[in-house]
């Protein structure tokens, strides 16, 4: 008789946590925690000193990394209605969950030079001033940790060529991991910058 009285309490005590893990954001970080659990060196590695983790990406040549607390969302390029008159990279703005966001082409912004879209086009999803703007990459590379000792110093950041010209406004250390150098973007530089809040406000 005890345990048949017990039984029916166990559903009504998991039930609050079930309910919890659909929303959306709870689903996510209990993929993360859980991801994070398989990590080797937890949690001494991830909480180290001078440890560094954000999401890796690529814009042109250049690998580049933002941390994730400049990063609102990655998703697939959404469909984009062009303004007339805007900025060259600017490429219009989309509908994304009943909110227009502009959309800019990052590469051309940076270098110049438009960015070829493709099906597997990803954009992020960066917070303004004044609401979100999409941006383009080329290529998502997810996750990403660096530490101190694989820090450029800064004649190395030079040589590599990873801060000329407008980069240079938003790049100001990398790191290199396995022969490949990855410059630290700032995005939310980027979002202040005069310039770019204009065309894309």
């Amino acid at each position: 008789m005890m345990s048949r009285s017990k039984s029916p309490a166990t559903p009504a005590q998991s039930a609050p946590s079930e309910r919890a893990v659909t929303d959306p954001f709870e689903i996510l970080a209990e993929y993360e925690r859980k991801s994070l659990a398989h990590v080797a060196g937890l949690p001494e590695q991830l909480d180290a000193p001078g440890l560094w983790r954000g999401v890796g990406y690529r814009v042109g040549k250049r690998r580049l990394a933002s941390g994730f607390d400049e990063v609102v969302e990655i998703m697939p390029l959404p469909q984009v209605t062009p303004v007339p008159g805007a900025q060259p990279w600017m490429l219009g703005v989309a509908n994304i969950r009943g909110s227009l966001l502009p959309v800019v082409d990052l590469k051309q912004f940076l270098e110049g030079e438009r960015t070829v879209l493709h099906e597997s086009q990803r954009v992020l999803i960066v917070r303004q001033p004044g609401g979100d703007v999409a941006v383009t990459i080329d290529e998502l590379f997810g996750q990403r940790s660096f530490n101190d000792e694989q820090a450029l110093s800064a004649e190395d950041l030079s040589s590599q060529q990873l801060a000329e010209g407008r980069y240079a406004h938003f790049i100001d250390r990398a790191y290199r991991l396995a022969d490949v150098s990855w410059g630290i973007f700032s995005l939310d530089r980027l979002a202040r910058t005069p310039e770019f809040r204009q065309a894309a406000a």
